[in-house]
């Protein structure tokens, strides 16, 4: 019963009544086997063994040997965790010099950044390596709308170092920005192959470097970013940029003023298609880009230019005036 109630335990973890059992067999040479009860363990870790003149007894193995056998016990499970090791090598070495497989490397595909600092100073860096290419979606002037990530000095310099290196940078702002001053200035500062088109809407901020890098907000203030390495995801932003750059009007160099039709503007027919869908003003504006003020400055007209006496005569009237079946 004394036995069953005993913990276990490792050698460097001896309790105290098999140390003093141990002590007191070393002392006397030998102990009764039933003493041995208290302590258990001592027989376990090979501490005490039967007597060759008594089976009655037990004798102590002496410390010295005690020590020896139990690093040996250790030196062999130490080896048998090496074998494994080689084991598993050799069984996934193969397997990661497949060709196609991305090479190990020490740069996460994923990392989250989080503050003003630690962002900026992540992108600065991979800027710095861009050689070909610098996708970027603006859906504001600044980074977070308020300039939160990057000053205008740094970006500016920046940007003209990569340009400098013979890089492509190709830019896409919302409508509501092709009028901006400083975006005017910002590009007509900049020297090199540079160009910006605008949409009625553009998903929220992106910079995309070389094809191999991205940033996007991972918040809604843009204080936390994600920076994106993983090869499938990096592709999927560029194609989904690409065809968004092939729907978007020219900006810079050649600013294309946008077409009327019927009355019916390009922004009115953008808001037009946001009504059927049954949006509220402030959905219309956060989606454009714009004040709420705006928003319904474009829908009033809208009304007045179709004739609508109410909001739902308005969703009638445009799907029976057929300008969202224009092109432009």
């Amino acid at each position: 019963m004394t036995s069953a109630r005993h913990p276990r335990h490792s050698a460097e973890q001896l309790c105290s009544q098999g140390r003093q059992l141990y002590e007191e067999a070393l002392c006397q040479g030998d102990l009764a086997t039933e003493a041995a009860d208290a302590a258990p363990c001592l027989i376990d870790l090979g501490l005490l063994r039967p007597s060759a003149d008594s089976p009655s007894r037990l004798e102590p193995v002496a410390p010295v040997v005690a020590l020896q056998q139990l690093l040996r016990a250790s030196e062999e499970q130490i080896a048998r965790q090496r074998r494994r090791e080689a084991r598993l090598t050799e069984t996934f070495d193969p397997l990661m010099r497949l060709a196609g497989c991305p090479e190990a490397t020490d740069t996460p595909l994923l990392r989250t950044l989080s503050g003003t600092e630690q962002i900026n100073r992540a992108i600065t860096e991979a800027m710095a390596e861009a050689s070909r290419e610098v996708l970027t979606v603006q859906p504001r002037t600044g980074l977070t709308g308020r300039r939160g990530e990057e000053s205008d000095a740094i970006a500016m310099v920046r940007d003209q170092e990569v340009l400098d290196r013979g890089a492509r940078a190709r830019t896409l702002y919302p409508h509501t920005l092709r009028h901006f001053p400083s975006i005017a200035a910002r590009h007509e500062r900049l020297v090199g192959d540079v160009e910006a088109r605008s949409l009625d809407e553009v998903t929220d901020r992106m910079i995309l470097i070389d094809a191999a890098v991205a940033f996007i907000p991972a918040n809604p203030d843009g204080t936390v970013a994600l920076e994106i390495r993983h090869p499938a995801i990096v592709r999927h932003l560029a194609t989904t940029f690409d065809r968004l750059w092939r729907l978007a009007t020219p900006m810079y160099p050649e600013a294309v003023p946008p077409p009327s039709s019927n009355g019916i503007t390009p922004r009115q027919r953008a808001i037009a298609a946001l009504l059927t869908e049954g949006h509220t003003d402030a959905v219309i504006a956060d989606r454009l880009g714009m004040n709420i003020r705006t928003a319904r400055v474009h829908i009033a007209k809208l009304a007045a230019t179709l004739g609508s006496q109410s909001r739902a005569q308005l969703g009638y009237l445009i799907g029976q005036s057929g300008i969202l079946d224009q092109e432009g």
